[in-house]
């Protein structure tokens, strides 16, 4: 089937990554003037960006709850916190304020995470069909469209108050398409059974190093461009841009690549491609090159999150699956944890280089998790 067939089925939890990328790719842009404002070195505003993973963290452990007390308005209510929350980041002048504003951040948008993600994962047992790559591909095209507007918007002189209040009208005009019933998973031997543990962890690990990974690139490219390498504005807001677009593209190709291989084979050569990025962009003499790596790295790890997540609402009882993927986004996020306190303590430390350079070693954990995986698949089909 074709990604507009895709795309078409879940047109409504497609809408809800759009809305998402669209406010993450403008922050990561962002990053060098809110860093700036607020007056925060690398390892401080590291430590600040924790604000976030607590936020994500504490709002899906809620979402279950929060799904089934709302049904059909979750997803609109949690894209309208969303744009609420991304105001506050744009307007603080201190550390402990932007610490506080990323902690509303993050529950929003951890919320929205989990509900879309299970309205996505339902549709692909009822249609029998991948569909999560295309749906996260939509997160990177909405993030590289922000993250190019951005950039534009900093050279002009646009505050980030102004521009997170400009997307607060576009997920507006958007809400109406975010009413979506959630899937009732019908009687059988779903109703009851142990829940997955094992299978949880593994496949949350794959999420977890996929989401460092991207995340670091996410928040630490724009200064590695204009701090390392001597890039101007723009050039700084290139950086996330060049990754959201070539996750698109990964994402794109990776919804053609899961209808015809296994999950597991295309997260290896995933894992080998991200690393393989994440080397040219810790060795890149100039901009340009930097830009090679973040998008080979974001060709990679672009699809090594979502097919974790489609692993996990494919292998467990659909009762469970909310459930399921939301203590899966929970260990992924965690990413949102370790990778700012990695980042920026190894560049407090060493330089951004060799930060890059740790996430090049990080993808590498991947190879053991997945076979681990393999084994468990393997022996469970026996």
């Amino acid at each position: 089937m074709s990604l507009r067939s895709a795309l078409r089925i879940s047109r409504g939890p497609a809408t809800a990554f759009v809305v998402v990328g669209l406010y993450w790719g403008a922050f990561a842009a962002f990053v060098p003037v809110i860093k700036a404002r607020i007056g925060a070195d690398d390892a401080t505003f590291g430590t600040l960006l924790l604000g976030t993973a607590v936020g994500l963290l504490s709002a899906m452990w809620l979402a279950p709850r929060f799904d089934q007390s709302l049904r059909d308005r979750g997803l609109q209510l949690a894209a309208l916190a969303l744009a609420l929350a991304f105001l506050l980041p744009g307007l603080m002048t201190t550390p402990a304020g932007f610490a506080f504003s990323m902690v509303a951040v993050g529950m929003a948008s951890g919320l929205t995470d989990v509900l879309m993600n299970a309205r996505v994962s339902e549709l692909e047992a009822s249609n029998k069909r991948s569909l999560m790559n295309a749906n996260h591909a939509m997160f990177s095209l909405g993030y590289a469209v922000a993250a190019i507007a951005t950039g534009a918007a900093r050279e002009a002189g646009l505050a980030p108050a102004a521009m997170f209040a400009l997307t607060g009208v576009a997920v507006l005009l958007l809400l109406p398409q975010l009413r979506l019933s959630a899937a009732s998973p019908g009687p059988g031997r779903d109703a009851a059974g142990t829940f997955p543990r094992n299978l949880v962890l593994l496949c949350g690990l794959i999420v977890l190093i996929a989401f460092m990974s991207e995340a670091a690139v996410e928040s630490w490219s724009a200064l590695h461009v204009e701090r390392t390498l001597g890039g101007r504005a723009a050039e700084g807001a290139l950086g996330p841009a060049v990754l959201g677009l070539t996750m698109a593209i990964g994402r794109f190709s990776g919804q053609l690549a899961a209808d015809r291989l296994s999950e597991l084979a295309v997260i290896t050569a995933a894992t080998i491609v991200s690393a393989m990025g994440a080397v040219i962009a810790a060795a890149a003499p100039t901009p340009a090159l930097a830009y090679l790596g973040f998008g080979t790295l974001g060709l990679g790890v672009s699809v090594i999150g979502p097919l974790g997540l489609a692993l996990t609402g494919r292998l467990v009882p659909g009762r469970m699956r909310t459930r399921a993927i939301s203590r899966v986004a929970v260990i992924g996020f965690m990413g949102f944890f370790a990778a700012p306190v990695l980042m920026g303590g190894v560049s407090q430390l060493y330089g951004l280089r060799w930060a890059f350079a740790a996430i090049a070693l990080l993808l590498a954990m991947l190879f053991p998790v997945i076979a681990l995986l393999a084994h468990r698949r393997k022996a469970s089909s026996l």
